[in-house]
């Protein structure tokens, strides 16, 4: 599957989170000038969610199902998927997160995604 398919299926599946999201990107990308939509950034969008849940101590459960869901589909190893999962989605998870925030939701996270995310960082964000 595509990475614009992949957005749409996260979207569809998953109605609470990405509408948060929405949010998000809406804020961050069409603040100042209406852009074209980019499943790309979407996913960092994604990313800033979800820390943004971290802090506000959300369950970790809440979103083990959607963590596995990327996971998964990073397997499938679609190249445009792949990298937005990577680079968009795990480069920015736990970004300013503190430590007790972040360790459920490391727990949850599934060991490909935790990989990619040492892979960058070159340490675990716990």
């Amino acid at each position: 599957m595509d990475l614009d398919t992949f957005c749409r299926k996260i979207k569809e599946n998953y109605p609470e989170i990405s509408a948060k999201t929405d949010n998000i990107y809406d804020d961050y990308w069409n603040r100042l000038v209406q852009m074209e939509f980019s499943s790309y950034s979407w996913f960092e969008s994604l990313a800033n969610t979800l820390n943004s849940e971290m802090k506000k101590k959300v369950a970790a459960d809440n979103y083990q199902a959607l963590l596995k869901t990327i996971s998964t589909e990073y397997d499938r190893g679609e190249s445009g998927v792949m990298n937005a999962i990577d680079v968009a989605f795990v480069e920015n998870l736990f970004w300013q997160v503190k430590i007790d925030d972040a360790q459920p939701y490391w727990e949850v996270m599934p060991e490909n995604l935790k990989e990619l995310y040492v892979g960058f960082h070159g340490q675990e964000p716990l």
